[in-house]
């Protein structure tokens, strides 16, 4: 009773606090207002230790967007986890993680933003590791590793922060627009939101960090510990417009955009095939967002939050089903079995795909309209819309092996849709995924976007979504003698299946490695050579020779008469033979 108590009172009190935070965001944005509080935390003669924390409508929906699907996870995890006996210490580690991401959003001061930075990371590894097994921990490890790095940015960025008055960035940023030497901040926040988001070359953790529960991978890749890099980059927005970093920024998010789709259409595990979506997603909204348009990048954030927290709360029902099988080519007939969770799993799947009306489709199309509006080159804009299209690919052959045909796993799986507890935190984010982003849209765009193209420019958008559908289901329904033949292009496949060969470098190149080089260099310098003609050699030396002045200390005038006799038969040697 004690869990069940645990997992009620968070999911009122999360949904309450959420439901608070969303009409007082309505408030702020149509006044325009923010509330910028500072909260001094101790006091000492001159010196003062302050909090500071900023509330406008984007921390305020974003939190209230947070708490809404952390709510929902809280509720699902209590079905989904019932059979773990240490319940209770997941479900407060869920709310360290959501505590941790409250805390960075509403921080304009790089110092309590690190405080939350660095809370995700210890929490997000202590989720990762929760099923204690050997994938767990190496998956753990990498996701630790990669994100270090970011840490490290942040912390250089606060050092560098010192050059002006204070750590609260949100005063500078006009400043450090113009000012060169000071877009040294804007490059290394870059950095740490790479990491964070998982952009190219950071990515191999986010499919790796798979090895969580299925309730912490809703949140993971809905609207928490991934989205942190995005909204950091929205906050510090100003640095990107129009300057290197921005260009740069444009780059690497279409590439890896581009390198999710592909490497999604080659994988087979439906929990990684949901993880690279997200990242093909984190890629559109960084792409957007280093163009300028940060309010579609935020838009986008929120609508994404909605429906891939349901697709993984659904992959999630559906591999409880399957008797913990992942393989998407053991399933099949799922629509006849468990139509409720099917129908979810197809509601978010169209809503990724931008399905006109729901809630993906507000903010895709808007997107690719501007980015067709806008002054980019042929490359950027290929990305953009190819990946559009595998998105579109993937998404339809992962129903088309999981949904259609027949059921390929073993005769003795009961599939069913019982579990009514995880059926009912389901719906709520189903209703979300539906009316969400027309809500949003009217909310966040008062004044209705009024995007003017050509018509090929227009329908473009639903063409390469129409010719992905059909390449999906294509490829999916192609038969073995076909499928065979792309073992003639074993490398290739292998190539863009496995991301591009980004685990194995970032396994092998920057953990595994370097580590190993790490511990030899210690073993052979710090433990060998340096301890013998260093420290060690030295403390031997002094040990000696206090040795043998303690010993004449401790002793008699014989000893000192005999030393004398030494010396003066030496010194009559010398003066006779010399």
């Amino acid at each position: 009773m004690e869990f069940l108590s645990i997992c009620l009172i968070s999911f009122v009190f999360l949904f309450s606090i959420s439901m608070i935070l969303f009409i007082m965001g309505i408030n702020f944005l149509m006044n325009e207002y923010s509330l910028f509080i500072e909260w001094e935390v101790i006091s000492l003669n001159s010196s003062s230790i302050v909090m500071t924390f900023l509330f406008d409508w984007m921390s305020l929906m974003f939190m209230s967007f947070v708490l809404l699907i952390s709510s929902l996870v809280i509720y699902y995890s209590k079905e989904y986890m019932s059979s773990d006996s240490n319940i209770n210490r997941f479900i407060m580690l869920v709310l360290l993680f959501v505590l941790s991401m409250m805390l960075l959003i509403i921080s304009p001061n790089l110092i309590s933003i690190l405080l939350g930075w660095d809370g995700l990371g210890l929490v997000s590894y202590c989720l990762v590791i929760y099923f204690q097994n050997e994938k767990s921990y190496n998956a753990g490890m990498l996701t630790a590793l990669s994100n270090r790095i970011g840490d490290v940015a942040l912390l250089l960025s606060i050092a560098w922060m010192l050059n002006y008055g204070s750590w609260n960035y949100i005063f500078y940023l006009e400043l450090m627009k113009d000012d060169f030497s000071m877009m040294i901040i804007g490059g290394l926040v870059m950095l740490a939101a790479m990491t964070k988001s998982a952009q190219i070359p950071f990515s191999s953790w986010l499919p790796a960090a798979m090895a969580a529960p299925t309730p912490v991978s809703a949140l993971v890749h809905s609207s928490t510990l991934v989205t942190a890099g995005v909204y950091l980059l929205i906050r510090f927005n100003i640095l990107l417009c129009d300057t290197l970093i921005g260009k740069f920024l444009l780059v690497i998010s279409g590439l890896t955009m581009f390198m999710a789709g592909m490497g999604a259409n080659f994988e087979f595990d439906l929990k990684k095939i949901i993880a690279l979506s997200t990242l093909s997603q984190l890629g559109l909204m960084m792409s957007i967002l280093s163009m300028g348009f940060y309010k579609l990048a935020f838009f986008h954030l929120l609508t994404h939050a909605l429906f891939k927290a349901l697709l993984f709360m659904c992959a999630g029902a559906i591999i409880h089903n399957m008797n913990n099988f992942q393989d998407i080519r053991y399933m099949g007939g799922l629509a006849i079995h468990m139509p409720f969770t099917s129908s979810c799993f197809n509601v978010a799947n169209l809503a990724l795909c931008g399905m006109p009306f729901l809630a993906g489709f507000y903010s895709k199309d808007l997107i690719l309209e501007i980015v067709s509006l806008s002054y980019v080159n042929m490359f950027s804009f290929f990305l953009y819309f190819f990946s559009t299209g595998l998105t579109v690919c993937y998404s339809f052959r992962l129903v088309y092996y999981s949904m259609t045909g027949e059921l390929h796993s073993g005769a003795l799986n009961v599939l069913n849709d019982e579990g009514w507890i995880m059926l009912r935190g389901m719906m709520g984010l189903l209703v979300m995924s539906i009316i969400g982003g027309s809500m949003l849209n009217w909310l966040i765009f008062p004044t209705p976007f009024m995007v003017c193209l050509p018509n090929y420019l227009k329908l473009l958008t639903l063409f390469v979504c129409i010719v992905g559908a059909i390449m999906g289901y294509i490829i999916s329904n192609i038969n073995l003698y076909f499928s065979n033949k792309s073992l003639i292009f074993y490398n290739t496949s292998m190539f863009l299946g496995s991301m591009w060969f980004m685990p194995y470098i970032s396994t092998y190149g920057i953990i595994y490695h370097p580590l190993n080089l790490g511990g030899l260099i210690y073993k052979g310098m710090d433990q060998g050579w340096s301890e013998f003609f260093g420290s060690q050699n030295l403390y031997n030396n002094l040990v000696y020779y206090s040795k043998g002045t303690s010993f004449l200390q401790n002793n008699n005038l014989k000893i000192y008469l005999m030393f004398f006799v030494f010396w003066v038969i030496m010194l009559i040697f010398m003066m006779i033979f010399v």
